[in-house]
């Protein structure tokens, strides 16, 4: 999980006020000095973790007067509110308008600017728009071949001139090109520090390019000097938004990722792993959700959209209904889960499931169990997928047999057909739709789905 030390500190917090008798001073205390430890294990600027705590306590002390919400409820709410706006607020969304929409990226060597170039294309090339990839790192030996692989996994154009060494030749290339995309996206070289050379060249490539959005990116390891980092981009070469790459592997997120938060150039995505689809936009209040154990139900929905097509949804929902469900659908279900990632990273945006310490081990038992079960339904006949209630002893031996699977594994599909085909059951004709249920989990705590 992102940040996942500084997301169970604050869950033990929380848990200290729930388990509470009630509230007082003492526990305010308590309170603010287990976020000021939390904070500053995560590599947060001290001075701003006794900002935060400040206006916790203060705002605990002094709202007393409450109606609909107990007192805990209430205390949980402010840590919410205070860590929301100290991430940034409501967050900054890059909105595409004009065509084509042009993002050119800089930073530092080491940032992981090709790598998000790619994952940038794959983001809008899944949300329908035309997207092209642009080479202008004349620096690196590799980006010219890194950025065509990632291109072609993204499944958009690619543009790039592996000899020439001028950036701004390379762009006027293919700028006719390039007129027909909806999107254009602009990998630019980094250099070890931000020197007169690099800002020369970049601020000579945004001229040609007259980019939308000057995208700074930044690895999360580097902690607070993000800081520093930021606004000499931002002052040098006017980056209008932050990139924090890296957040899944260092402690030092936390630090990264609210120092940029201060620079006047909001952070708008976040890497959260090596793949070519772990990265999301940020939005400090899923975010914060996430961190504190109440899911973030918006970032599920998007990545359920990308892994099911519309009509799937709709179709297998009817099927819902009608209490016809078999293990075609089951397997729809298990193709969608593993395009929509780990399922430790499903399970934290859950409202409420993310509060459950379940091992990780745990979880990737079932990841495998998922691979596996896959495999016993490709051995299965069209009959027996489509009617799971005729598999007796003997074809649950043959598929064993086809699959290469033990009877044991096979019979444990079957037991998980029968456990979702019986909560089917129980969700029909229930008026208790799935978007009450998840504002039950969230809502009292202020957190919006």
């Amino acid at each position: 999980m992102v940040l996942d030390k500084l997301s169970d500190s604050l869950k033990s917090t929380l848990k200290k006020i729930t388990k509470a008798v009630f509230v007082d001073e003492k526990l305010i205390n308590e309170l603010v000095k287990d976020i000021q430890r939390a904070l500053l294990q995560a590599d947060v600027n001290v001075q701003m973790v006794l900002d935060l705590t400040k206006k916790i306590k203060e705002r605990a002390l002094k709202e007393t007067e409450l109606t609909t919400i107990s007192k805990k409820e209430h205390l949980v709410k402010i840590v919410y509110d205070e860590l929301v706006d100290f991430l940034g607020g409501p967050g900054s969304k890059i909105n595409v308008k004009k065509k084509p929409f042009k993002m050119l990226l800089v930073g530092l060597f080491g940032s992981g600017k090709t790598t998000l170039a790619g994952k940038l294309a794959r983001f809008y090339k899944t949300r329908g728009y035309k997207v092209a990839l642009v080479q202008t790192d004349t620096w690196r030996p590799a980006a010219y071949d890194q950025l065509k692989q990632l291109s072609a996994k993204a499944k958009v154009s690619f543009f790039g001139e592996k000899k020439e060494k001028n950036a701004v030749k390379i762009y006027k290339t293919y700028k006719k090109d390039l007129e027909k995309h909806d999107i254009i996206i602009i990998d630019s070289a980094g250099r070890d520090a931000l020197s007169k050379d690099l800002i020369k060249e970049l601020n000579s490539l945004n001229k040609e390019v007259k980019a939308n959005e000057n995208l700074l990116v930044i690895s999360a390891d580097i902690g607070q000097a993000a800081e520093k980092q930021a606004k000499a981009f931002h002052d040098s070469c006017n980056v209008t938004g932050v990139v924090v790459t890296k957040l899944d592997g260092t402690a030092k997120g936390g630090g990264a990722l609210i120092a940029c938060s201060v620079t006047g150039a909001p952070v708008k995505f976040i890497g959260v792993g090596e793949k070519i689809a772990d990265m999301e936009e940020f939005k400090p209040e899923g975010f914060v959700g996430r961190l504190l154990g109440m899911g973030d139900l918006e970032a599920l929905l998007e990545k359920a959209k990308e892994a099911i097509p519309e009509e799937k949804v709709e179709d297998l929902g009817k099927r819902f209904l009608k209490g016809d469900y078999n293990l075609i659908d089951l397997y729809e279900q298990m193709k969608a889960m593993k395009k929509m990632g780990s399922l430790n990273k499903i399970m934290e945006m859950v409202p409420g499931l993310g509060q459950l310490k379940i091992p990780k081990e745990a979880l990737e038992v079932q990841e495998g169990m998922l691979e596996k079960w896959r495999y016993a339904m490709d051995s299965m006949t069209k009959e027996e997928l489509e009617d799971p209630e005729i598999l007796t002893g003997a074809r649950v031996e043959r598929i064993a047999k086809g699959s290469g699977l033990k009877v044991n594994e096979v019979r444990s599909l079957i037991k998980q057909y029968k456990q979702s085909k019986k909560l089917v059951k129980m969700m029909k004709g229930s008026d208790k739709n799935i978007d009450k249920m998840m504002k039950k989990f969230g809502g009292k705590f202020g957190v919006k789905f």
